[in-house]
């Protein structure tokens, strides 16, 4: 059943390539499931706060002024456990900056928890806010509107997911976007001296729904090493969920699998690949009080297509565990005046 299970798993990550992306991608992805899953919220049964920072395509360089095009991104997330309601609150903040597009998004998130089997089932939804802004463009035509010049504009949107916790498995799967909001950029360029206007019709941005499935299995290789396959696949599904065609573009789809192996749940080490893109390698370390402080680092090879990006890419991650709440109970006065 185990094998089948892991197969499975597989199988469905390699079901497709991709090379369409809105949203940033995360190496730690096994380590920081709030950041893909509105699910996920309090369903370990301890709060979570977790802070990576990613610099993607590390020296690449864009032709315009020398501006780099390497897209940084920064991301906070937390969940807390709702231990009286079975449920749990989270929130992810990250901001991503591809060249001159400037993205800023914040997701609210509640997740209900029911038992099942050794596991807890959750069911997630989200509320999200985005922000995007784009900056300076080089234009054949100064006048034209099409071409964003320090425009912006916000929106907001929703999520949903469902996310299984048990000791040795967990699985996710979650979509956002749901509303799939337009965002308009009107140019701030200047008018047409000759028309006296600027021409064109203003640029616009569509918020196309994201889904995500996660999953992996921890293996007690021995009594103090637990090692962990995992695979992310990742899809942008554009149009209306009434066109046929939403899901046949197998181009929108990718994947990456990887293995963690931990030691003592203190130490931690790591491999992944990321389809047509990049392998992987992972470190990290935890310390403090029941290895609450996590340390994470995870540095990217670019092996395939180099010239369109470059040699690197590099993650790090700062995590804090929050201590298992439970049940806070009065000790039993006891005096000699009463011997029960």
């Amino acid at each position: 059943m185990k094998g089948t299970l892991l197969a499975t798993l597989l199988l469905t990550a390699a079901a497709g390539s991709a090379l369409a992306q809105q949203q940033p991608q995360f190496t730690h992805y096994g380590l920081n499931g709030m950041s893909l899953n509105p699910a996920y919220a309090g369903i370990k049964g301890q709060g979570e706060v977790n802070l990576i920072g990613r610099y993607q395509y590390l020296n690449y360089n864009g032709t315009f002024d020398g501006n780099a095009g390497s897209p940084r991104t920064g991301m906070i997330t937390a969940s807390l456990p709702i231990l009286a309601v079975s449920g749990g609150v989270g929130i992810a903040v990250y901001y991503d900056q591809v060249g001159q597009s400037k993205m800023t998004n914040a997701a609210l998130s509640y997740s209900q928890h029911v038992k099942l089997g050794s596991g807890k089932l959750g069911f997630g939804v989200q509320g999200i806010y985005t922000y995007l802004s784009k900056g300076t463009y080089i234009a054949i035509d100064p006048y034209d509107v099409n071409i964003p010049s320090d425009a912006s504009d916000n929106k907001f949107d929703a999520g949903a997911g469902i996310w299984y916790e048990a000791p040795k498995f967990y699985a996710g799967i979650s979509i956002n976007n749901l509303l799939r909001s337009e965002y308009t950029f009107k140019s701030s360029g200047t008018v047409d001296p000759v028309t006296g206007r600027k021409s064109g019709i203003a640029s616009k941005y569509l918020g196309e729904n994201h889904a995500y499935f996660t999953a992996g299995y921890n293996i007690d290789a021995s009594s103090s090493v637990v090692v962990t396959p995992m695979v992310l696949v990742k899809a942008v599904l554009p149009g209306n969920f009434s066109s046929s065609s939403k899901f046949d573009n197998a181009k929108n789809y990718s994947f990456e699998g990887g293995v963690r192996a931990t030691i003592d749940d203190k130490y931690w080490v790591g491999a992944n690949y990321r389809h047509e893109e990049s392998v992987s390698g992972l470190l990290g370390l935890a310390f403090a009080k029941d290895n609450a402080i996590r340390v994470g680092y995870a540095f990217d090879f670019i092996a395939f297509n180099q010239d369109a990006r470059a040699f690197s890419s590099h993650e790090i991650m700062l995590s804090y565990r929050l201590p298992k709440p439970g049940l806070v109970t009065r000790p039993a006065i006891r005096t000699p005046r009463y011997s029960f």
